[in-house]
């Protein structure tokens, strides 16, 4: 019996022991999740972000949107966001609100009346329904505010709110509140000490990555003041719309500083010319034959406009696993 305790007691002990080896990384959500592969500079996690959402199937910058895009997987969700007349948040790319919906319809008899979102208040905007991309309006889509996308968002997917620095005091108040400021990104291409100087008013900030058009002079410029300077951003959203060289030596550069390489694939003339977006990749045989050349460049973030095809080729090979 005492050889018998003694070795249920070995067995005990090494089961102790090998639970407590390297152990995966436990997160309270899948937002902080991807929180920390974008912080992560040596994950080889691709982070996939989807640009205004799902707008092929909803209209972009909707709650829908936005909600197809975390069933899809995606990782990060970039919305755009205007000021009412009332000073309320609302996503909406366009300066007005022509495009995306029936305003023209519901003032037809007031032709003078602006459709600019800074001259609509918040109830003259939620009156309006939203249009499909071949331009019908759903009578139940509304242009959500921020906050409302914010409490969609929450715990669930990053958001990368693009204009977002341009109301960077409002929108931070509101992250703040819901408690998902760390799970909110902006860019642009404010100098270093600008930057620094506004987040340094601040305790708790969102994350900020620069923008560099790497092959004008003013972006080369901003890029070479992060070098010079030391300062290592999370990620360096490269754009170029020529294959000539440059964007792979800011890759070698980006990567040797300890910082992750953002692309947008969403338009050619962002990512080197034609033959290298989302198009490309969808009509090509195997979309491998597009996007392979950024995981060999280090790209270990895509914005795209078709995420559940990105997603799932990289799936397929191994890159978008959590």
């Amino acid at each position: 019996m005492k050889a018998s305790r003694l070795s249920i007691s070995g067995i005990l002990i090494l089961l102790v022991l090998c639970s407590c080896g390297p152990q995966k990384q436990q997160y309270a959500n899948r937002a902080e999740a991807i929180a920390a592969q974008i912080h992560d500079p040596a994950s080889k996690y691709v982070i996939v972000a989807c640009h205004r959402g799902d707008w092929r199937n909803f209209p972009e910058n909707s709650i829908p949107a936005i909600e197809s895009v975390i069933r899809m997987g995606a990782d990060i969700v970039e919305i755009d966001i205007r000021r009412t007349a009332d000073s309320v948040l609302v996503l909406c790319h366009d300066r007005d609100v022509l495009r995306m919906s029936n305003f023209s319809l519901i003032y037809r008899s007031n032709p003078d009346k602006s459709a600019r979102i800074e001259d609509l208040t918040l109830a003259e905007i939620k009156s309006l329904s939203l249009n499909r991309a071949h331009g019908i309006a759903i009578d139940t889509l509304r242009f959500p505010t921020l906050r409302e996308a914010l409490m969609c968002t929450k715990d669930r997917i990053c958001v990368n709110i693009d204009k977002g620095y341009d109301y960077y005091d409002e929108v931070l108040a509101i992250t703040e509140e819901l408690g998902v400021t760390d799970q909110v990104l902006i860019k642009g291409k404010k100098p270093i000490e600008v930057v620094a100087e506004h987040e340094a008013a601040y305790p708790r900030n969102m994350m900020y990555m620069p923008i560099v058009d790497i092959q004008r002079p003013a972006g080369q410029a901003l890029f070479n003041s992060y070098l010079e300077q030391g300062v290592v951003p999370l990620a360096y959203e490269v754009c170029w719309n020529v294959n000539d060289g440059a964007f792979e030596d800011a890759c070698r550069k980006i990567l040797d500083q300890g910082s992750k390489i953002w692309v947008n694939t969403i338009w050619a003339s962002l990512c080197g010319g034609d033959g290298n977006d989302d198009d490309a990749a969808f009509q090509a045989a195997d979309p491998g034959s597009v996007y392979q050349q950024y995981i060999d460049a280090g790209v270990t973030m895509i914005q795209t406009d078709r995420p559940e095809m990105l997603i799932g080729w990289l799936s397929r090979n191994g890159h978008h696993t959590l």
